[in-house]
């Protein structure tokens, strides 16, 4: 995965998979401690400590379609290759938190992406799941929730409509959130 975005969709994908119907995602920075940190909370079916010790291990994954999964241990990988790390919490039936830290100025990390077209992308496959997205990345800041936009929508048109997702892209644009 070439940027950061690539790996906050995989991650939330798996909380979709997981049941969850709220997904909030949250990318800051902070330039005094060099620290750029993405922290993704879902509220799905959480995960056993036993599987919580075995999510970064590739050769295990709860799909049946394969046997490994690499998302989370390539987001630790792109992490720790920073000098940063990855912590996620998890209960059953409460849910899971991923929060993964990178040292911002290291010159292996990896570009953070287009985090826009990633949010219509998540919004456009899933109409039905609400996502709270912030980020507040040097003096930009920005705010998507999903359940406000439904709510001054009012069932009028869908969330994943041409002309709501349109807005929503031009919120990224105005403020050119792709480190």
């Amino acid at each position: 995965m070439q940027d950061l975005s690539l790996h906050i969709l995989d991650i939330v994908e798996n909380a979709t998979s997981a049941g969850a119907t709220l997904v909030e995602i949250d990318i800051s920075e902070d330039v005094n401690r060099d620290i750029l940190q993405i922290t993704i909370q879902d509220n799905g079916q959480g995960m056993d400590a036993e599987m919580l010790r075995k999510v970064t291990d590739p050769f295990v994954t709860t799909r049946t379609t394969r046997l490994v999964g690499m998302g989370v241990p390539l987001l630790e990988q792109a992490a720790k290759e920073t000098g940063g790390g990855l912590l996620i919490t998890s209960e059953p039936g409460k849910g899971t938190k991923v929060v993964a830290t990178f040292r911002e100025s290291h010159i292996d990390r990896r570009p953070l992406g287009d985090m826009g077209a990633t949010l219509i992308t998540l919004i456009m496959g899933n109409p039905d799941l609400d996502f709270i997205y912030t980020s507040n990345l040097g003096d930009e800041e920005i705010e998507v929730d999903t359940r406000a936009i439904r709510a001054e929508l009012n069932g009028t048109i869908r969330i994943n409509d041409p002309v709501v997702i349109h807005l929503i892209k031009d919120l990224f644009k105005k403020r050119e959130v792709t480190l």
